[in-house]
């Protein structure tokens, strides 16, 4: 298998007026495969989602390497970083936060693909195609984002993500914000989508048992730092690490 991400001594700290804090990421290095599931999980405030923020350089890092499909894009801007864009996508924790009001879902669905120049004809028929795959009617293409539930939005942000056809998809808690019954439902989206287009994830979660059912491996991380890693069965029973079996027990 071919690495698609690679991520090397990645650091970000952030300041309070001029003291500087601890490291929200702390020299954090990981890889992903091509095809591969990677599963991200820690308490609230670890760090987690500074951590898809860097890798999708919605902020820069102070220190470390962002390798995404064999280029470094630590420092991507504009026409480099709209290309790493066709390789690697993300989906939010609250998706009607993530679309613009003013603008349908379709237009926002479109978006990317309008930016990398897809035809007009062959966007509509992606689209369709994909909400077809993600349980959402033609017609929610023509509303706003305040008109559907927040499972319909999400599955809308999912169809939005893979219409670039993407090889990683970073999900940000894409479940936490819904209800159980959804929340299901979401996740049995996202593993028939996995299998069948071959898709790369970087699954961030705070729920353990949710990660253990989706995932190939498993990154714990806590205050900045990974502090373990392992498979779903190494992580869940034998914990190497006292705050890992914290965690663990917390679930279990």
């Amino acid at each position: 298998m071919n690495q698609l991400l690679k991520i090397d001594g990645l650091t970000k700290t952030f300041e309070s007026g001029n003291k500087a804090i601890y490291p929200a990421v702390d020299h954090v290095s990981f890889h992903i495969e091509e095809g591969e599931t990677l599963g991200l999980v820690g308490e609230s405030g670890c760090g987690k989602s500074t951590l898809a923020k860097l890798i999708t350089r919605l902020i820069d890092p102070d220190n470390g390497t962002i390798c995404l499909n064999g280029k470094d894009i630590t420092r991507a801007k504009g026409k480099e970083l709209r290309d790493a864009y066709r390789h690697m996508q993300m989906v939010f924790q609250s998706p009607k936060g993530s679309f613009d009001p003013r603008k349908t879902v379709g237009y926002s669905m479109e978006e990317s693909m309008k930016n990398q120049g897809v035809p007009k004809a062959e966007r509509k028929q992606r689209i369709a195609s994909l909400m077809e795959q993600c349980g959402l009617s033609p017609d929610y293409a023509d509303r706003y984002p305040h008109e559907i539930s927040g499972g319909q939005c999400q599955r809308a942000a999912i169809v939005r993500a893979l219409a670039i056809r993407p090889k990683l998809l970073i999900c940000d808690e894409a479940t936490s914000a819904l209800d159980m019954t959804v929340q299901q439902q979401i996740m049995e989206l996202l593993q028939t989508l996995k299998q069948k287009n071959h898709l790369s994830f970087l699954f961030i979660c705070h729920n353990l048992a949710l990660v253990q059912s989706f995932c190939d491996r498993i990154l714990v991380m806590h205050e900045g730092k990974i502090v373990e890693e392992g498979t779903p069965d190494q992580i869940i029973q034998a914990p190497q690490s006292e705050y890992t079996r914290r965690l663990v027990e917390a679930v279990f």
